[in-house]
């Protein structure tokens, strides 16, 4: 299993963590010769926090090897609507405009059904392992608090 670099600026000291989807074994980033070319990279996964605005291309390009055929993203955006209701934002920490993106995932992979799970197997494990509370807006001034339900532990509404 491979570990978790996690960097931010909320952060003032680096944590390791295992996060590697179990059915994934071994490195996608290790070559099973080593005359491709001489290169060699290790696996590595890296989680990072910020309130600027994120980037697709600057997370495609932290995963990007000439090891790997395929790289999958996961890009969660806003909606802009819930049960009839017209939303502008949604408020965590920072203001989240609809249509930006507030989490993206991305994983490199030699082919694509592993980078495929592994995006998956990322997305469920985060919302169920993290409380993840947001204040939508909406367009008639009012708002509402929720929660991901599938954080199997928080069980306040």
């Amino acid at each position: 299993m491979s570990s978790l670099e996690i960097s931010s600026s909320c952060f003032s000291q680096e944590m390791k963590l295992p996060l590697s989807p179990p059915l994934v074994e071994g490195s996608v980033f290790e070559p099973l010769e080593k005359d491709m070319n001489e290169v060699e990279e290790k696996s590595k996964d890296i989680i990072k926090f910020t309130a600027k605005k994120l980037s697709v291309d600057e997370v495609s390009q932290l995963v990007t090897s000439p090891l790997c055929g395929a790289i999958s993203l996961f890009v969660g955006t806003t909606r802009n609507n819930f049960e009839g209701k017209k939303v502008v934002s949604l408020e965590y920490e920072a203001l989240v405009p609809v249509s930006e993106a507030s989490i993206i995932i991305a994983v490199s992979s030699a082919h694509r059904a592993a980078s495929l799970e592994a995006v998956s197997y990322a997305i469920d494990n985060l919302k169920a392992k993290v409380p993840i509370w947001k204040k939508e807006m909406y367009e008639e001034s009012s708002s509402c608090w929720k929660r991901n339900k599938e954080c199997f532990w928080a069980t306040s509404d």
